[in-house]
């Protein structure tokens, strides 16, 4: 998820919309070469009551930041950190390759949009999006989540999704390298709303509360992509009929050519167990960060209006994978 400072091309003519719902809805929900557009919400800190953990004795959580991340602990995931250290989780970057020993004492390892060398340098953000991961890494976390780790892995839109492709699939997960988007409409929407009212939203442990008082109605997501799940995961977060991906060869670059897959009924976040471990996967970063994005400093992320639960929805899960309902390792 990052910002645009112009306008995106529309896929069919709707009515005119303003600066702002333009720089928001279309510009600001995606990840662009404009990073520097959107910052950490450094004065976001939610009211979570009492911890799940004392400090300093809670699961350890690894964030990945030796991949070309765009989301790093003292950056635009710094929300995410805090929130997790205010349960009682012990979190830290690591920036180094996925091997057994760096995941060794591990927890939780968390992935926020990965990229490969290849697409970050001079944010060349067109295809092919290699895997930011080697045949060794994935193996080291496959392994590692057998015997009992857990796994976070989040990639936002193309190239993210291509990125994390290979280390999805080892888990039997199939990104779509695009954009998910409610009506194939670029920039006349805002945040993507998953309710348990409509069915999008699914009731499981992580969404009922898993602690008193936890329970989820609704969580917003903002663009990202879609994937497939496979079979014995629960789709968390799974889209409407009227979702579509638009594929473009660059990021932001749509045409009326732009390759679009029917993605209704596909997932946004799914949970499995794999061996003695488990994973969740999400197709969307924004959702559990707080940022201000453009100009105007518009909340994007945990701190928007209408991710009021975001936050309660990231520590239930974040409990599910470190241990609830079973021994924290």
């Amino acid at each position: 998820m990052r910002a645009r400072a112009r306008y995106l091309p529309r896929m069919r003519p709707r009515a005119p919309i303003g600066p702002l719902v333009a720089l928001v809805s279309a510009a600001l929900l995606g990840a662009t070469p404009l990073g520097a557009q959107q910052v950490a919400d450094s004065a976001f800190h939610p009211d979570v009551g009492p911890p799940a953990f004392a400090g300093g004795a809670g699961p350890r959580v690894a964030l990945d930041q030796a991949h070309h991340n765009f989301h790093t602990v003292d950056g635009r995931y710094l929300s995410f950190a805090r929130l997790l250290r205010a349960d009682g989780f012990i979190v830290d970057g690591s920036d180094v390759p996925l091997t057994a020993g760096a995941l060794a004492g591990v927890d939780v390892l968390v992935v926020a949009n990965a990229l490969n060398e290849r697409n970050d340098i001079g944010q060349n953000w067109t295809l092919p999006t290699p895997s930011a991961f080697t045949p060794e890494e994935i193996a080291a976390v496959r392994a590692w989540v057998e015997g009992g780790g857990a796994l976070l892995l989040i990639a936002d839109h193309m190239p993210f999704a291509g990125a994390a492709r290979d280390l999805a699939a080892a888990f039997g997960f199939d990104f779509l390298n695009g954009f998910a988007l409610e009506d194939g409409e670029v920039g006349g929407r805002g945040p993507m709303i998953f309710r348990r009212t409509d069915g999008s939203l699914a009731a499981h442990p992580i969404t009922d509360g898993g602690r008193a008082g936890a329970r989820v109605d609704s969580v917003a997501t903002f663009t990202g992509s879609p994937f497939r799940s496979p079979t014995g995961a629960t789709s968390l977060l799974t889209f409407r009929g009227n979702v579509v991906s638009l594929n473009p060869d660059t990021a932001w670059t749509f045409r009326d050519d732009t390759p679009r897959t029917d993605v209704g009924g596909w997932s946004q976040g799914a949970v499995t167990q794999v061996g003695r471990g488990r994973v969740a996967v999400f197709g969307e970063a924004a959702m559990f960060s707080a940022q201000l994005a453009g100009p105007q400093g518009v909340p994007v992320g945990m701190n928007a209006p209408l991710a009021a639960q975001n936050p309660r929805f990231l520590l239930n899960l974040m409990g599910w994978l470190s241990g609830e309902g079973r021994s924290v390792r």
